[in-house]
């Protein structure tokens, strides 16, 4: 299996801004077949701008699924669709990379995980923020012992302004929330990755929609507020089985003057501390003194030599696609994935009832 053919299901934003963009920078090892999205004129221009020549376009994803000669498909859906879609593909014998978050459900995303082991294909979803090369520089450093037993963490994405107002993002039936499942989920997923830890015990939430004038100073312009149907804001605190505490904090509008990247994270172990934040930095004490180290991620340097930029989102491609060529793991396996999805239900199940949630 040197050469995957891929099929697209969904042919959007994620679809144009990540996922095609990044399979055709891989070159030989992969090509794309097939694209199917509910508005025909999206998967034709998805055919004509990424795939081969004879390339096939479908307005049913279940048309799609029939072609045999497809290898891999990726879910760039709306989330309400993710796991129906997930599924139907992974039963036809296809392997599957879903964009995050994993389902709208909780439930959803464990039928996924059952059906991804019923199967034997591979299921993966798309949080990029692992493949960061502060991600990936953070997880050797923390894989190598030298923050011990990291206890208390903080998962952080929040925007002073930053609500999208097209699409489907302010939909509460298609999405089901808004920034904590939009953007909050790469920073948990990223948190929980870094701890290597996936057992929670309890979770306390609480969410809010506060900021409802559309004329608020939002980067894409005012929304219609009759179509924003979710939270504007959500916070989490989880506590771990082994007593380890993550807080989270996300936002899409948040009366801030100090806004946090999505994928930011910070990290207290018992021998140094760690974070991601604008770069990726590490704080403990050295001969009787605290320092703080902070990582180089510039590859450049030399004359002539703007080093090797390679984004995430293409670092994510291609070691998704290696997987399935070699046969290895993914590096999200779909039941991390599940968790993710699993404490963030109980935010806002926490938020609804003002209980805990424990698991």
């Amino acid at each position: 299996m040197n050469k995957l053919r891929i099929g697209i299901i969904g042919c959007g934003g994620i679809a144009n801004g990540k996922h095609m963009p990044s399979l055709k920078a891989l070159g030989e090892k992969v090509e794309m077949t097939a694209f199917c999205d509910i508005i025909p004129e999206r998967a034709q221009k998805a055919s004509k701008d990424y795939g081969v020549s004879d390339a096939a376009v479908y307005a049913d994803y279940n048309e799609l699924l029939k072609d045999i000669s497809i290898d891999v498909v990726h879910v760039l859906t709306p989330n309400r669709s993710h796991a129906e879609i997930s599924i139907a593909a992974l039963k036809a014998g296809k392997h599957v990379m879903c964009e995050k978050p994993m389902a709208k459900s909780a439930e959803d995303a464990r039928r996924m995980v059952a059906a991804a082991k019923e199967s034997g294909k591979k299921l993966t979803i798309g949080y990029q923020h692992r493949h960061k090369p502060e991600s990936l520089y953070l997880k050797e450093v923390i894989g190598r012992g030298d923050l011990g037993d990291i206890y208390y963490a903080k998962a952080l994405a929040v925007r002073r302004r930053g609500t999208p107002n097209w699409g489907v993002f302010l939909n509460e039936f298609e999405q089901g929330g808004g920034p904590l499942i939009d953007i909050g989920t790469h920073s948990l997923d990223l948190t929980l990755y870094l701890m290597n830890n996936y057992s929670p015990r309890m979770v306390v939430g609480t969410k809010y929609k506060m900021l409802t004038n559309p004329n608020c100073g939002n980067p894409w312009g005012p929304w219609d507020e009759k179509q924003h149907t979710v939270e504007d804001s959500a916070f989490g605190f989880i506590v771990m089985q082994n007593g380890a505490t993550i807080i989270l904090e996300t936002s899409w509008a948040l009366n801030t003057i100090e806004p946090v990247p999505e994928g930011s994270v910070v990290l207290h172990g018992n021998k140094a501390g760690a974070q991601i934040k604008n770069g990726v930095s590490i704080n403990k004490d050295d001969c009787g003194r605290l320092i703080e180290t902070k990582a180089n991620m510039d590859s450049k340097g030399v004359a002539f030599y703007d080093g090797v930029a390679e984004t995430p989102a293409i670092t994510e491609a291609r070691r998704w696609i290696d997987a399935v060529i070699n046969d290895t793991d993914p590096v999200v396996l779909p039941e991390q994935a599940c968790v993710v999805s699993e404490i963030l239900e109980a935010v806002y199940t926490s938020s609804k009832t003002g209980k805990p949630v424990y698991f």
